[in-house]
């Protein structure tokens, strides 16, 4: 009986020993925002892979690119270079005191801590940039040289 089953299986195509299964494919792929996975046999990968990228060729022309917006540079500007921009702008000709030059910054979008602008302003002093006036804690500070 065994040598009739091994012709019926000859017949057929196939040898009595099974055939042998190879375990399936694992392939990830992304094309530009587009990611996918294929598992799938060796001989199916090729015309998969095709088919897959034919799809993601024809979507990517229906659609249309949106273009990411370009982040604004980050503004790294130190409290006392913003201040010496002030002063580059006129306006310290008229006396300010910390609490103006404090509100001012934050205005502008600059929302630095009081002792942080208060250290600025007395290094543009030492640097001849400003000059201080007055009484401790209410001193007014002012150009001492105009810009340039």
């Amino acid at each position: 009986m065994h040598e009739q089953d091994a012709q019926y299986n000859n017949q057929q195509g196939e040898t009595l020993t099974e055939k042998e299964t190879k375990p399936p494919i694992h392939v990830k792929m992304k094309v530009g925002q587009i990611e996918f996975e294929i598992d799938c046999q060796e001989d199916q990968l090729q015309p998969t892979v095709d088919k897959i990228l034919s799809a993601v060729t024809e979507k990517l022309k229906e659609t249309p690119f949106i273009t990411e917006r370009a982040a604004p540079p980050p503004r790294a500007e130190t409290c006392k270079g913003i201040i010496q921009k002030l002063w580059e702008e006129g306006w310290f000709a008229a006396a300010k005191g910390l609490g103006g030059v404090h509100s001012e910054l934050a205005r502008k979008g600059f929302h630095y801590d009081r002792t942080a602008v208060a250290h600025a302003l007395i290094d543009l002093v030492k640097d001849g940039i400003l000059t201080r006036e007055g009484k401790p804690r209410r001193y007014q500070y002012a150009q001492k040289r105009p810009p340039p």
